[in-house]
């Protein structure tokens, strides 16, 4: 597998499918989340109030992803995962690798061969930026995958920074 990371907007990501950091809801929010649901249009959110209605009607759980389709974006699919609020009183560094690696289980049920990463939980979620690097570059490492190309698409150059030092 090559793992690239970049500097830019994910929603502009040229893969088969990107990774949406969701809230529980699946319906939008902020930050990355928002920006893929206002790019991707109507088709995602629909399917979202479908996935919430048929399958999970309380929310996905922290740790877990689905798919939809990626609407108006230039990739195939979005996959939606609820990374962890950070905790200093608890270790939840295992439902943010599980993020990771059921993204990656998501993007082999579907077919996808190149996935484009945010900084899951690292944003309003609070998550220490240097750890959350660490946990996303070892957990993609790690997962037994088909997909041969993960990029971490991020935002700003700390971020970035971050995931090239993990990366090595």
């Amino acid at each position: 597998m090559t793992i690239v990371c970049e500097r830019g907007d994910i929603t502009e990501a040229r893969v088969d499918a990107i990774v949406n950091a969701a809230n529980s809801s699946l319906l939008g929010g902020g930050g990355v989340d928002g920006a893929i649901h206002r790019r991707g249009g109507r088709a995602v959110l629909a399917e979202c109030r479908r996935l919430r209605e048929r399958q999970w009607p309380d929310g996905l759980p922290t740790g877990r992803a689905v798919a939809t389709t990626a609407g108006d974006l230039p990739a195939r699919w979005v996959i939606h995962t609820v990374g962890p609020v950070h905790s200093r009183r608890e270790d939840r560094s295992h439902l943010l690798a599980s993020a990771y690696a059921e993204s990656l289980r998501v993007a082999d049920e579907l077919g996808a061969r190149s996935v484009a990463f945010p900084a899951v939980s690292a944003g309003v979620y609070g998550w220490p930026v240097p750890d959350a690097a660490r946990i996303a570059v070892t957990t993609v490492r790690d997962t037994p995958t088909s997909v041969t190309e993960v990029r971490f698409v991020l935002f700003t150059d700390d971020v970035l920074d971050a995931f090239r030092a993990a990366l090595g």
